[in-house]
């Protein structure tokens, strides 16, 4: 018999759950107060991030983390009168980056990342997708010698133990390679396995349309309404109620906005960023992804421009936009390449669900017959959207999941 299933979100995780739950026979509904990839998937560095293999750690040195209490960075920002708020997550999140907790993370972490390149390709050979995947790869710039001997040694111990790729750069290959920088640079790392995305959100909707084009069903409606119905759930949405014998949450940073009051509160913060695009002036062009390290932000070539992204900044859940952190790096980054004019008058904004184990929630809801968990991805949803649909289809199933769920599960919350 046909299972029917709900999945609740139309971001890259979402869709990706609904694709590959109905490549396996599941009835799929998708549901979203939003067109499908307009919340966090919309704005990010477009990158499949094969070398991703060491998540973000909280900063544990006393002058990384008096600089960023200073409040003037460009990779980190925060509203002081939020930072209560944060605080329980944050000393959870502190706590996990000790150094062997952090190596625990590691592992696990690496063995989704390990896969993202191989199941975004599955979805787009052969479609439409395939031409907004560049296998380009990104490189991180590096103002010293010092600074880039150091990337290079860690660079090392990512080919040794997790298979990721690499390039050097001195600072002569490095301005062959991007002939219009301003700046010059000691070197650069040229990760060589991720794929650069033209179009983040495009690529979203490339593989909702195979979704839809295989007779699944998308409607607008509103996730905090999903209750039970029965032995199932239902959700009501433009259409009216929806019913299915199983949910899949894969919200993202609204995920606990539905499964609070069902009795599952996992510590999820957001870390809110921002981009911009803007135009070349001339016939410069930037011919691959860049993040400089100095500066601390990345200038991506999209189809829409180049687009400028921040760090992080911690914020209240309705506070409004503050885009700080552009107005500090858009001058430094004219002093990198030659940027022309903003191409939107108004800076994108979204968040990143983080959790403080620096690993997502993936599988059965506890206490809760037939929920499932698909959320918490931080800065990689867009990475590991279809890795993470495969992965909860396979066990929503019963097939023998290809990456090990275990440190991903829910009840570790």
């Amino acid at each position: 018999m046909r299972q029917s299933v709900v999945v609740l979100g139309a971001g890259m995780v979402g869709v990706s759950v609904a694709l590959h739950l109905q490549r396996r026979g599941c009835d799929v509904v998708l549901v979203d107060r939003q067109g499908p990839g307009e919340g966090a998937s919309f704005g990010n560095g477009g990158l499949i991030q094969r070398e991703a293999v060491y998540p973000h750690a909280f900063p544990r040195t006393i002058s990384e983390l008096a600089r960023i209490a200073r409040n003037r960075a460009v990779d980190v920002s925060y509203h002081p009168l939020a930072l209560p708020g944060f605080a329980s997550p944050l000393l959870q999140y502190w706590w996990h980056s000790e150094p062997d907790r952090y190596m625990r993370a590691v592992m696990a972490w690496s063995s989704l990342i390990a896969t993202c390149v191989d199941e975004h390709l599955a979805f787009a050979r052969g479609t439409e997708a395939m031409a907004l995947l560049r296998p380009i790869g990104w490189m991180r710039l590096f103002g010293t010698t010092g600074a880039l001997e150091k990337a290079m040694a860690g660079a090392e111990i990512g080919l040794r133990d997790h298979g990721v790729n690499y390039a050097v750069l001195d600072g002569k290959a490095l301005a062959a390679a991007e002939p219009h920088l301003l700046a010059e640079r000691a070197g650069a790392i040229h990760w060589t396995d991720p794929l650069s995305v033209s179009d983040p959100h495009a690529l979203t909707l490339a593989y909702f349309r195979q979704f839809t084009e295989a007779g699944g069903t998308f409607v607008n409606g509103d996730a905090a309404t999903l209750q039970r119905a029965g032995s199932g759930w239902q959700v009501q949405t433009q259409d009216g109620r929806v019913q299915a014998e199983r949910t899949v949450v894969a919200l993202g940073a609204g995920s606990p906005r539905v499964t609070k009051p069902l009795g599952y509160a996992p510590p999820i913060f957001g870390k809110r960023g921002y981009h911009m695009h803007y135009g070349m002036q001339g016939n410069a062009v930037l011919n691959r992804p860049i993040i400089d390290t100095d500066s601390g932000f990345a200038l991506m070539p999209m189809r829409a421009g180049i687009r400028l992204t921040t760090g992080a900044e911690f914020a209240g859940t309705e506070a409004a936009s503050t885009p700080v952190q552009l107005e500090r790096a858009e001058p430094i980054a004219r002093k990198l390449l030659p940027l022309a004019d903003r191409v939107e008058s108004t800076p994108w904004m979204g968040v990143r669900p983080c959790t403080p184990d620096m690993l997502p929630i993936i599988g059965r809801m506890p206490g809760q017959e037939g929920l499932w968990c698909a959320f918490g991805h931080g800065h990689q949803g867009l990475t590991l959207g279809p890795t993470t649909g495969r992965l909860v289809a396979e066990m929503m199933t019963g097939e023998a999941p290809f990456v090990d769920p275990a440190p991903f599960r829910p009840e570790r919350f």
